[in-house]
């Protein structure tokens, strides 16, 4: 297969940036092209000049390629070991000597994860009504963000949620699949949000869950949002990164670590 030169590999960007507000400069090259060749493929063209004209002439494949590039893979309580140790550990935590805490879930896709939170704290807010939480949860793809907000789900997706939680927290409907309650709901922000965009969701964050999304940005990238986490965190307030992933050099001493397996970590100063 031919995908030819960078001038047309540039001009592919640039239209990719236009049409659907994807800042191709925010990955790495190497994976936008992956994304893109895997596209090309199934629509049959060789070249990234035929692939931009058949962008052109067939606008259902803008979806495809949206979908192709932000890879909306999660599920709920993945990696169940991490989940364990923010509920047994980190959560429990974040409520001595405060009442109420504040969480953004970064990169949230259909809003698994942010929902597992929210299952999590309400769990803990039900044995003290004293006590209050809010999640912050968004994505820069408004297409997912928005199934997040609706929180209906397959039953395949239940697989990790025991009998209890999937009977507290979700509602089967005549179709066979699962609605999230509306106290759950009531517990998660959905917002669109650039994490590129240098500006947190909100300061004075308790906890800032971002897993499995840098391992697609640039190391610059990388540091640069390892830097806004820093500074919208409250002291000692933690990060959760993805299990696959690190903080860079330039950025490590920005954090404790609190379990390098599990890769949760404070903030320092």
């Amino acid at each position: 297969m031919t995908t030819t030169n960078d001038e047309g590999f540039s001009a592919l960007k640039r239209y990719i940036e236009q049409t659907i507000k994807i800042q191709c400069s925010n990955y790495k090259e190497d994976y936008i092209k992956r994304r893109l060749l895997s596209r090309m493929r199934s629509t049959g063209t060789t070249t990234y000049e035929q692939y931009i004209r058949y962008l052109h002439e067939h606008t259902p494949e803008l979806e495809l390629l949206r979908n192709a590039l932000t890879i909306n893979v999660t599920e709920f309580f993945r990696d169940t070991d991490v989940y364990d140790l923010l509920k047994k550990e980190v959560i429990p935590a974040l409520f001595h000597g405060r009442k109420t805490i504040r969480i953004w879930c970064a990169g949230c896709s259909t809003g698994e994860e942010p929902y597992s939170l929210a299952i999590i704290l309400h769990d803990i807010i039900a044995m003290d009504k004293t006590l209050s939480g809010q999640i912050f949860a968004t994505d820069i793809d408004e297409v997912v963000l928005k199934k997040a907000k609706e929180g209906i789900y397959p039953e395949k997706s239940m697989a990790k949620l025991s009998a209890a939680q999937i009977h507290r927290h979700f509602t089967k409907l005549p179709d066979g699949n699962y609605q999230v309650k509306p106290h759950l709901q009531e517990l998660i922000r959905f917002r669109p949000h650039d994490l590129m965009s240098g500006q947190p969701v909100s300061r004075f964050l308790d906890m800032i869950s971002c897993r499995n999304v840098t391992i697609y940005f640039t190391e610059k990238q990388k540091d640069e949002l390892a830097r806004t986490f820093h500074a919208a965190l409250v002291p000692d307030g933690y990060y959760v990164m993805g299990k696959t992933e690190y903080l860079g050099r330039e950025v490590e001493g920005l954090f404790t670590p609190v379990n390098s397996i599990q890769k949760i970590y404070t903030k320092k100063g």
